[in-house]
């Protein structure tokens, strides 16, 4: 996960959740699995937590922090990250339950449209 592709992936999973709950109640649940997975392993990437070396590794990051920042595309220097790297990060975490309802969203207009 990283913060290039984690908003896509989080309203892709809104759309999901809403196509596959078979009840509101099912749904908001999903969706507080869903957030909790996404924000616990996106943070314990960005802070370098030991269990995600699998993760980042796998993604040919040089850490969990390079892979969160920079996605394999940017080259940004995230080693010491300094206080405005991690107030925008903060920020960037904040907006994960706007993409994941965003996505909810689309995905009750899709399964209306579709009888669903």
């Amino acid at each position: 996960m990283s913060f290039l592709i984690d908003p896509p992936l989080l309203v892709a999973s809104g759309i999901a959740i809403e196509m596959a709950a078979p009840t509101p109640n099912a749904a908001d649940t999903a969706e507080g699995t869903v957030l909790a997975v996404f924000l616990g392993t996106s943070i314990s990437l960005y802070m370098e937590a030991k269990w995600t070396k699998p993760i980042w590794k796998l993604c040919r990051a040089r850490s969990g922090r390079d892979w969160m920042v920079n996605s394999g595309v940017f080259h940004a220097d995230c080693a010491e990250p300094s206080s405005k790297m991690n107030a925008a990060a903060a920020l960037a975490f904040a907006t994960y339950p706007a993409w994941l309802r965003l996505g909810r969203r689309i995905g009750r207009r899709l399964s209306s449209r579709t009888g669903g």
